[in-house]
């Protein structure tokens, strides 16, 4: 697995801590605290929001997450985060037909 890749989950998911715990934050606040641009933070909230996340754009304020919206704790160890995007990476890669599972022939 790619070193980037693990420091992007590690980002989103801090994103997502953030997002839960403020009221409202902005992109440059997010970009300086993770030392990325602006404009790699818009692409993570575009990730979240692709992946399910309800965020809320207020134009020229920030984002926040949709009222009553919260993510339950995930109990993965690296280890185990760290396969699970290994595994994404082997999909997205290989997803052919032959990456299929066909059924069996009568």
């Amino acid at each position: 697995m790619l070193e980037n890749d693990t420091k992007r989950l590690s980002r989103l998911t801090a994103i997502l801590t953030q997002l839960q715990t403020k009221r409202l934050v902005t992109a440059t606040v997010l970009a300086e605290k993770f030392k990325v641009s602006v404009r790699t933070i818009y692409r993570d909230i575009r990730a979240l929001e692709q992946s399910g996340v309800p965020i809320l754009t207020e134009e020229g304020k920030g984002y926040s997450l949709m009222e009553g919206y919260r993510l339950p704790p995930v109990s993965f160890s690296e280890s185990e985060a760290n396969a699970l995007i290994t595994a994404e990476q082997f999909v997205l890669k290989n997803k052919d037909a032959s990456a299929r599972i066909q059924p069996p022939t009568k």
